[in-house]
C-alpha cells in the first residue's frame, strides 16, 4: 500500500511542478508565437511569389506550451497527431498521452482491488495506458473501410461530371457536396486546397497522406499521369472504379473463408479471462495462489505472452492481402 501512496505523491508532485511551469511558459511563449507570425509576414511581403503554396494548418500538439514544445521533439508523437486527424477525433496528442496516464492509473488501482496484491499493478499500467491509442486506432480503421466503400461511388461522379464537359476542380466541388461522409470531407479539403492557391498535384499528394490507402493511391497516380500526359480521364475512373468493386467482391470471399480462423481466435484469446473470472467468482480459495504464489505469477507472465504471440500468429494467417 505505501509503493501505491508514494506513486501517487509522485504523480501529484509533477503534475503541480509541471502546470506551474507551464503557466510561467505560456506568456513567453505567445509572446514568441506573435514574433514568429510577424516575421513569416515580412518575409512573405518582401519576398517573391512562390509556386508551392501552403495551407496553414493548426499543428499544435497540446494548448500548453510547455507540452507542446516538448512534444514536438518526438517523430512518434506527430505521427499519434495524425492518425488522431485520420480518425476524425477532435483531440490533441498532448491530450490523449494525458488519457493514457490517467487510464493508467485508474486500471492499475481496478488490478490491485481485483488482484490484492502490488505485482500485478504493471499490467493494469500497460493494458489502461493503450486503451486511449487502440480507441483511435479502432476508429480510424472505422473510417477508412467505410471510405473505401464510398469510394467506387465518388469516383463514378467525377467520371460523369468530366463526361458531362465539367472542369476537374469543380467536379471535386460536386463531389464534396453529394457524396456521403468520410469521402465528402477529405474531398471537401482536397478542393479547398487547391481553390487557395495549392497546386493539384500536392493537393493530391496531400490526399494519399490523410487517407493512406492503395485505392487512393491508385486514383492520384492516375489522375496526376492524365494530367500530365493526356488521355481520357472518364474511361479511366471507369476502369479504376471497376478495378476496386472487384477487389471489393474477392475480399469478401476471402472474409468467408478466414471465418473459422477469427472464430478460433476471439475463443483462444477470450477463454483464459473468462475462465479465470469465473473461478474468482465461483471458488475463489482454488485460483488465488495463481496471484499470490511466485509460481503463480511465472504462469500469468508466460500465459500473457503466449496468448499474445498466438493472437499475432493467427492475425498473421487470416489476413490475406487483396
Amino acid at each position: 500500500m505505501s509503493f501505491l501512496i508514494a506513486i501517487i505523491v509522485f504523480a501529484v508532485v509533477a503534475a503541480a511542478i509541471f502546470v506551474i511551469a507551464s503557466l510561467v511558459d505560456e506568456r513567453n511563449s505567445r509572446a514568441r508565437l506573435l514574433r514568429e507570425r510577424l516575421a513569416s509576414v515580412d518575409k512573405a511581403s518582401e519576398g517573391e511569389p512562390n509556386a508551392d503554396l501552403a495551407l496553414l494548418r493548426d499543428e499544435m500538439l497540446s494548448k500548453i506550451p510547455a507540452l507542446d514544445s516538448l512534444l514536438r521533439r518526438s517523430e512518434q508523437v506527430s505521427n499519434l497527431q495524425t492518425m488522431l486527424s485520420q480518425a476524425n477525433l477532435n483531440l490533441r496528442a498532448g491530450n490523449v498521452l494525458m488519457l493514457s496516464v490517467v487510464s493508467a492509473i485508474v486500471f492499475s488501482f481496478l488490478t490491485y482491488a481485483l488482484s490484492g496484491t502490488v505485482q500485478f499493478i504493471w499490467v493494469g499500467l500497460i493494458f489502461g495506458a493503450i486503451v486511449p491509442y487502440s480507441y483511435a486506432s479502432y476508429r480510424r480503421a472505422k473510417r477508412f473501410q467505410k471510405f473505401e466503400e464510398l469510394f467506387p461511388e465518388a469516383i463514378d461522379t467525377l467520371a460523369r461530371a468530366v463526361r458531362a464537359g465539367h472542369a476537374f476542380t469543380t467536379a471535386l466541388e460536386m463531389i464534396s457536396n453529394e457524396t456521403s461522409e468520410p469521402v465528402a470531407s477529405e474531398f471537401r479539403k482536397l478542393y479547398e486546397e487547391q481553390k487557395f492557391g495549392l497546386p493539384v498535384r500536392e493537393a493530391l499528394l496531400n490526399l494519399t497522406e490523410r487517407v493512406p490507402l492503395v485505392d487512393v493511391k491508385f486514383f492520384v497516380t492516375a489522375v496526376m499521369l492524365q494530367r500530365e500526359t493526356g488521355g481520357n480521364l472518364a474511361e479511366i475512373l471507369d476502369n479504376l472504379s471497376y478495378v476496386i468493386r472487384e477487389r471489393f467482391k474477392i475480399m469478401r470471399q476471402v472474409k468467408v473463408y478466414t471465418a473459422q480462423g477469427r472464430l478460433t481466435m476471439m475463443l483462444l484469446m477470450g477463454m483464459p479471462p473468462l475462465i479465470v473470472v469465473a473461478m474468482l467468482a465461483m471458488n475463489p480459495g482454488f485460483i488465488q495462489p495463481l496471484f499470490t504464489d511466485p509460481i503463480g505469477h511465472t504462469l500469468i507472465v508466460g500465459g500473457i505472452c503466449l496468448q499474445t504471440i498466438g493472437y499475432f500468429v493467427i492475425r498473421k494467417i487470416i489476413r490475406i492481402q487483396v
